[in-house]
């Protein structure tokens, strides 16, 4: 394994690609660093409680949020806009189907108008974002309320996801994969430092037997390594279909060729996933409207993950 990673960067193209994309991601992971202008980051700090309902904006953003940064709305506009766009090429919007069966000049067309639905959906979303959150953090994340600092905001948070929209593309186009999974990718990543260190504090740390935290990390890792087994099985899995083809004489002999289709398993991929998170995100905001309303902290709990309701629903 070690002399085939050697033999990568021995080859110049494939060099450069893993550079530059470990180039963009070092500007991604320094942007989660810069505050937006105008707010106050520490206010998540402040507030008790405040973990839960950042954590899963923080896993896709590589903790963008909890620093209220310029990427704090993340990719999630554009994952969002790519998955409304898909859905209405099925026949209901006509203009979009019909640009969908044009091949590559149609895809440009569409690929277009997914980027101008995420500057729209983007900077909508974090008007909304930032009127709530400062709302749940009772006024203390906006330093100035007036109508300038949150259209201030809404724009450069907005500028911070064509940023990494662009980004992607560039990491697509010049580096390594997809670029927007290898977004999501590093910022799912860079929260695992923080949760293990968590992890270590809460089970290691002032305690007398460390035996059941050991079968913890054990459990943990076994589950971890099913977990990816399984994933890569289920992607991976084909039903091959076969296909008789009609038989056919071939120098004086009839003869027939059989081959088949494959069909993948899991055809849909991890979208239905991010979908569903995607999806869950909705609830969960609203309920950051009514902090004190039982039924709103209800409505947050079914659609958190972390919950046992929330986890059934999911």
């Amino acid at each position: 394994m070690f002399h085939t990673l050697v033999n990568f960067f021995k080859t110049k193209e494939v060099r450069n690609k893993i550079l530059f994309t470990l180039a963009m991601l070092v500007i991604f992971k320094i942007g989660t660093y810069i505050p937006a202008p105008g707010v106050n980051p520490a206010a998540f700090d402040n507030r008790q409680g405040s973990q839960g309902v950042t954590d899963l904006l923080n896993t896709f953003g590589g903790g963008a949020l909890k620093n209220f940064s310029i990427f704090a709305m993340g990719i999630m506009p554009y994952i969002t806009a790519s998955i409304v766009m898909q859905l209405l090429q099925m026949d209901i919007v006509p203009k979009f189907t019909e640009w969908a069966k044009q091949g590559e000049t149609g895809r440009k067309k569409l690929n277009n108008f997914t980027r101008y639905f995420t500057i729209v959906l983007a900077f909508i979303q974090s008007i909304g974002m930032s009127f709530q959150f400062n709302n749940y953090l009772d006024g203390a994340l906006i330093k100035e309320q007036n109508v300038w600092s949150y259209l201030l905001i809404a724009i450069v948070l907005t500028s911070g996801t064509a940023f990494l929209m662009w980004l992607g593309e560039q990491i697509t186009q010049y580096g390594v994969g997809n670029g927007i999974s290898i977004i999501i990718f590093a910022g799912i990543l860079s929260t695992l430092p923080s949760g293990l260190m968590q992890f270590y504090q809460q089970e290691f740390i002032g305690q007398d037997d460390v035996t059941f935290a050991w079968l913890k990390v054990a459990g943990l890792v076994v589950g971890m390594i099913l977990l990816t087994v399984g994933a890569v099985y289920v992607l991976q899995a084909i039903r091959k279909i076969p296909i008789q083809y009609a038989k056919k004489q071939s120098h004086m002999r009839l003869g027939s060729q059989a081959t088949y289709l494959p069909l993948k398993v899991n055809s849909a991929g991890v979208i239905p996933v991010i979908f569903s998170m995607a999806f869950f995100l909705l609830p969960r905001t609203l309920s950051l409207f009514f902090p004190d309303a039982d039924w709103a902290q209800k409505l947050g709990n079914y659609a958190d993950p972390s919950h046992n309701m929330g986890m059934v629903v999911y």
